[in-house]
């Protein structure tokens, strides 16, 4: 037996309408938004009387996506730092494919991302930032400039 895809990954955020925003400016659909609670989803994360409000993210035409999740209850604990380095054990970041890697980060820009350091362009073949969202979760942008042959 052997894996058969990624579904989703997950992402836990305190501002879920900022952060469904902030992936709709990468250019992700919104699939769906409700709530999640009661025994089975205690059980499977290992959190009692959960109340989870999830939306799900899409790439256009793709299956993987990204789970946000906003807790009601139990109150959710903050990162510590809030806006850890990219170097920190366990800390989460996606890469994003995109077409235009200035106008994304404009559009992330303009609902509250910021650039970490800069775009850097890597052997020519990629253009490739890190970007930091509201909540202090990273993503990636790449941007293909020629074929990697």
């Amino acid at each position: 037996m052997g894996v058969q895809r990624i579904d989703n990954i997950g992402i836990m955020v305190g501002d879920l309408d900022a952060a469904v925003a902030f992936f709709d400016a990468i250019g992700l659909e919104l699939e769906g938004r409700g709530f999640v609670e009661g025994r089975v989803v205690d059980d499977c994360i290992d959190v009692d009387d959960t109340r989870c409000e999830i939306a799900m993210m899409r790439v256009p035409g793709e299956s993987t996506g990204i789970e946000l999740s906003r807790f009601e209850r139990p109150a959710a604990h903050p990162a510590q730092p809030a806006a850890p380095p990219v170097n920190t054990l366990g800390l989460h970041r996606a890469m994003f494919a995109v077409d235009d890697i200035e106008e994304t980060l404009r559009r992330l820009e303009a609902v509250g991302g910021g650039l970490l350091r800069s775009i850097v362009d890597y052997e020519g073949v990629y253009r490739l930032c890190y970007v930091r969202a509201p909540e202090g979760f990273v993503v990636a942008l790449a941007q293909q400039l020629a074929s990697e042959d």
